[in-house]
């Protein structure tokens, strides 16, 4: 570990729409880091990010970002199609990594990923950023202690804008007006490629990556199990990715856990609303709204709800990335819940394909 008070030096690989609005604005004004570099593979346009951030080096290749001289810290945030072997690279040369969600394209990917991380002794991270809201934190307190009894069964629907990223159109088509929006879906500093999300070949699928990501990765945040059977059926409405994904996923203690989402929401009508039903009680929580109650051993309890700018914070993940990198705090979206989500995406995908459960 580095000394606490010490600055990190770190970059971005895989500065397009993501990683311009989250990871490149967080870590250029984070007082403990040191933003040396961010990569995109288009020469003009990394020189202009690096231009317009304050970053001293534009690179075009994620090789180029991993042989800067003393680098400590990466942000991954390409086409999911190469976070693996990015991250890989980065996990060999010793350097701290966050990875966004989807984590990788297959289970194994990321579950290597984990194990390399371990046996570097360097800290791996997921981009899961409600992991980095106080109420998703309580959240996995509370089950984590038996404040509901034993989890029997979780329920989650999740649902977000992206029907129209899926179908391959431009951003001012694909996104709702401007005074419509939450600010993670306002026009970015960079519009995503019209394939980034279209593409299978790129993106891997559509909802079951884009977006099932999350609320995968949080299962395995709040509970600490693994998948042991997965069934699932996929609606693409015509586009070439899955705009609507139903998924049952049994854990290895029984937990039936049910996960509905698609990409066909309404600003007005999102979705993210899970329910964890226990032996002794129920916890609800509503994360676009940020809301939370529990009843469980301990009576009712209603949690302040979060403020509209707390239920994302868009900035968590880098800031944490750096946090842990100098010692200062603890993994809060350890890696392996991004391995947990994509076990379960590419689970899911099979299963959707031959309509059958698989059994891991």
């Amino acid at each position: 570990m580095l000394a606490r008070m010490e600055r990190v030096k770190c970059a971005v690989i895989g500065a397009g729409w993501w990683g311009t609005t989250a990871h490149v604005p967080a870590l250029r004004d984070n007082p403990h880091a040191d933003l040396v570099a961010v990569q995109h593979h288009d020469r003009e346009t990394a020189e202009r990010i690096a231009r317009d951030f304050g970053v001293p080096h534009a690179c075009t290749t994620a090789d180029e970002v991993l042989a800067i001289d003393g680098l400590q810290a990466v942000a991954i945030s390409s086409v999911p199609a190469l976070h693996y072997a990015q991250g890989k690279a980065a996990l060999e040369r010793g350097l701290h990594v966050l990875i966004e969600k989807p984590f990788t394209i297959r289970g194994a990917e990321g579950q290597e990923l984990v194990r390399l991380a371990g046996a570097k002794g360097v800290q791996l991270m997921v981009g899961a950023t409600y992991h980095f809201t106080r109420h998703c934190q309580e959240a996995r307190r509370v089950l984590m202690a038996g404040g509901i009894g034993t989890v029997r069964m979780i329920t989650i629907l999740f649902t977000n804008l992206t029907e129209g990223l899926y179908r391959g159109l431009e951003w001012d088509e694909a996104m709702p007006a401007k005074d419509e929006a939450r600010s993670e879906h306002q026009r970015p500093y960079l519009v995503p490629g019209r394939t980034s999300y279209s593409d299978p070949a790129i993106a891997g699928g559509g909802q079951i990556y884009t977006q099932v990501s999350h609320p995968a990765a949080y299962v395995s945040y709040l509970t600490e199990r693994r998948p042991v059977e997965v069934f699932a059926r996929f609606e693409n409405d015509g586009a070439a990715v899955d705009v609507y994904d139903a998924i049952v996923i049994v854990l290895d203690d029984g937990t039936l856990v049910s996960l509905a989402s698609n990409g066909a929401a309404t600003p007005a009508k999102m979705h993210y609303e899970l329910r964890a039903h226990g032996t002794g009680g129920v916890l609800e929580q509503e994360l676009w709204k940020g809301t939370l109650s529990v009843d469980g051993a301990g009576g009712h309890t209603d949690y302040e709800p979060l403020a509209a700018e707390e239920t994302y914070p868009i900035g968590g993940p880098s800031a944490n990335l750096i946090d842990v990198a100098r010692g200062a705090a603890e993994n809060r979206s350890p890696g392996r819940h991004g391995a947990f989500g994509s076990v379960v995406s590419e689970a899911a995908i099979e299963s959707a394909r031959t309509g059958r459960p698989v059994r891991l």
